[in-house]
């Protein structure tokens, strides 16, 4: 198996959160959020990202209700990972966020409390648990 750099996303609709990780290591590391105004975000700062990580695959959080039913935001996250691979070309996939942000919080709160809990952190440590999850779905 090759090893792929594989970036995490986390929509949300005032700031997307990014994420990092190896498919060889199974793990990922957060590198940062960027703002976005009711769900568009600067384009120019995730083309900054793309170039810089080079992701072989790009994983955008789905965020669905605790029955597995899509909501609102479920659209908007998949438009969003069609416009991602419609501008840029990268190869994107969804997966289930369910329990990301309150997980990432725990992440953060056990590690800095409540100071540790800011916006970006929590939307970056998202993407973490997000694409962490998907690289666990990858061996069930």
């Amino acid at each position: 198996m090759t090893t792929q750099t594989i970036m995490g996303i986390d929509f949300g609709t005032g700031s997307i959160g990014f994420a990092i990780g190896q498919s060889l290591t199974g793990t990922a590391s957060p590198i940062g959020a960027v703002k976005a105004k009711d769900g568009t975000p600067n384009w120019d700062d995730i083309k900054k990202l793309l170039d810089e990580w080079q992701p072989d695959l790009v994983v955008v959080g789905l965020p669905l209700n605790m029955d597995g039913t899509e909501q609102p935001m479920t659209l908007r996250a998949k438009k969003f990972a069609n416009r991602l691979h419609g501008r840029f070309g990268v190869n994107v996939t969804t997966h289930d966020e369910r329990l990301s942000t309150a997980d990432a919080k725990a992440h953060l709160f056990d590690r800095g409390g409540y100071r540790n809990l800011k916006k970006g952190n929590v939307d970056s440590q998202s993407a973490v648990v997000i694409l962490e999850s998907y690289f666990e779905s990858l061996y069930d």
